[in-house]
């Protein structure tokens, strides 16, 4: 286990009169290393500096052989850190505000009302392979958008079919049980050509045209985030930013349409009955963490950045408080829009968006603003605004894995970041095609329902017992302390040992009990997919008990030893320099 108590550096200290010294971490000034550049009050990393109480009195210290290697290794290269605070603020907030917000949280509520870190790239590999596809839909109705007329309001294209009827046309129109709108034909038809594809079994060819839009995707990720942080902190400036200005925008036109009321209404009148369905609360806990990304190691990856004593607490406060409200005001902007299409239609808000997921967006959403005034306008300014959502979050996603890897092997990419990135870029565009074909939506649906929330809420379970029970919840708060001068109270604790792990296995259970049954528009899902996606959500995490197996394996002494030394959080000379960082989040 990757973790050590923070206060145990004041055994090797070795500080002499007016050196700083740092005993929260591995690494310490006042060691001679060539070469040696380090201002005053900082480390390498970035980490400011603590002095030793008896820093003053001690002159003399023996420094352990091992000591001395691992912080000529550390120096080799001094760790960026973030331009700005609030480079830190914006990168975290657009990681946690994204797409989810704008369609997986108003979904949930229109539908109910060591071997760690391995599990979390993995994970990150199959959101990258599905995530970015949802851009590349979002780039094209971009591009589609720059029209007079928005080719989804007409049913007089190539890739209408017969039941196509637009009943916001003058025209007298009766809607029936097999009645589908412009929209959904040009999403299903045109978009994603999903006809063409026979199901999981016979997916079809690849749409070249996605596959284009997923290239310019890629091509912006990657210059956004080759330099590390320094850059990317500057780019969130405005993708972290500019959705809240089309959210406003969005917000006050949907108001004003007829029948607003109804949706409002529909979102705000609370279904106590839900509260018993175990479903909601799976739901509940999967939508949290998928907005807030717990147990992806992005958190840990942009928090290595910051200085030892960075007031996290308050960073979690301000953030989590940004995307609750965000996810409750972009309800407002939806709904409202669905009760205008209630209100078009003649229908209940319940019976206005059938297929829930991004189909909220891409049909219903996209139809509503093609019918307002200025849609043009307006379908560009959204589109922009989903593209702009799933970027921060796709900078975030990917740099946790870089960050991972390259302080793993600081001495093999450290110094080639750029070519390192561009092969993950690489790597997950590839992993992508699957999901560019005519029937990549059936393939999105399912790596959304399996490969990535049971996965990430067991990882996360894993990771709280490890570090609330294994390493100690009362040294936990002791390096809390250390760093924020300050120790968590009772309820924090109480949260964290008992509250939610046990929620966690709750849901976890849950799911396994009872795994969905997967309907994508008028498909679906057989049985064997059942177990393929349960094969696919176990790939990630089935690198934890591979590792602890490889750890009993090759650590010497008898079984019970070996589980000891298993559990027991290791001395600070058997870290590697790129482990140190997680020591101080």
């Amino acid at each position: 286990m990757d973790t050590t108590p923070l206060n145990s550096q004041k055994e090797l200290s070795a500080c002499k009169d007016k050196d700083d010294c740092q005993e929260n971490g591995v690494l310490q000034k006042g060691v001679p290393v060539p070469e040696d550049k380090v201002e005053s009050g900082q480390i390498s990393n970035g980490y400011s500096a603590v002095p030793s109480p008896g820093a003053e009195d001690d002159t003399q210290h023996s420094i352990p052989a091992a000591t001395t290697s691992l912080v000529a290794e550390a120096h080799r290269g001094e760790r960026e850190t973030w331009g700005k605070k609030m480079d830190f603020l914006l990168s975290v907030i657009g990681y946690a505000v994204d797409l989810g917000n704008v369609w997986r949280f108003p979904y949930i509520c229109y539908q109910n009302g060591g071997g760690i870190g391995y599990a979390i790239c993995i994970i990150a590999f199959y959101i990258a392979s599905y995530y970015n596809t949802i851009m590349a839909w979002a780039l094209y109705y971009l591009i589609s958008s720059f029209t007079d007329q928005l080719p989804w309001t007409s049913c007089k294209n190539s890739w209408n079919t017969g039941n196509c009827t637009n009943y916001f046309s003058e025209d007298n129109v009766t809607w029936t049980l097999h009645s589908t709108s412009p929209a959904e034909e040009f999403y299903t038809r045109h978009i994603l050509q999903i006809h063409r594809s026979k199901g999981l079994q016979d997916l079809g060819g690849i749409s070249w045209q996605l596959a284009l839009c997923i290239m310019l995707i890629f091509t912006v990720i990657y210059f956004s985030i080759w330099k590390g942080v320094k850059t990317s902190g500057k780019v969130v400036w405005v993708t972290a930013t500019f959705p809240y200005i089309i959210l406003s925008v969005l917000l006050v036109r949907g108001a004003t349409l007829p029948g607003a009321w109804r949706g409002i209404l529909f979102y705000l009148k609370p279904n106590w009955q839900k509260l018993l369905e175990t479903g909601v609360w799976v739901d509940a806990a999967a939508q949290i963490f998928f907005s807030l990304g717990p147990g992806f190691g992005v958190l840990l990856a942009f928090a290595s950045y910051n200085k030892f004593n960075n007031n996290c607490y308050q960073d979690a406060l301000v953030t989590s408080g940004v995307n609750c409200i965000t996810s409750f005001v972009s309800g407002f902007v939806i709904f409202t829009v669905l009760g205008y299409m209630a209100e078009m239609r003649n229908e209940e808000v319940s019976e206005v968006a059938k297929d829930a997921g991004p189909s909220l967006l891409f049909i219903t959403y996209a139809e509503a603003i093609a019918n307002m005034p200025a849609s043009t306008f307006f379908a560009i300014i959204f589109f922009l605004m989903l593209i702009t959502l799933g970027l921060d979050s796709t900078f975030a996603g990917l740099e946790g894995v870089i960050t991972a890897v390259i302080d793993e092997f600081p001495h093999i990419w450290s110094e080639r970041r750029e070519w390192f990135v561009l092969g993950v870029v690489i790597t997950c565009f590839f992993g992508s095609l699957v999901t560019l074909t005519f029937g990549g939506a059936y393939v999105v649906k399912l790596l959304e329902e399996y490969a990535t929330g049971p996965a990430v809420l067991t990882v996360v379970l894993i990771e709280a017992v490890a570090v609330y029970w294994f390493y100690g919840i009362t040294q936990f708060c002791s390096d809390v302390k250390e760093m924020l001068g300050f120790s968590p109270g009772w309820f924090w604790k109480i949260c964290w040992v008992a509250i939610s792990p046990l929620f966690l296995l709750f849901i976890i259970c849950s799911f396994l009990m009872s795994p969905p049954q997967l309907r994508l528009f008028q498909y679906n899902y057989p049985q064997w997919s059942i177990i393929l996606g349960y094969c696919i959500g176990t790939s990630s995490f089935i690198c934890i008990p591979t590792y602890i197996t490889y750890r009993l394996i090759i650590t010497p002494g008898t079984f019970k030893e070996r589980i000891i030394k298993g559990i027991t959080p290791e001395t600070p000379t058997e870290i590697p320099y790129g482990d140190v960082h997680l020591n101080a989040i």
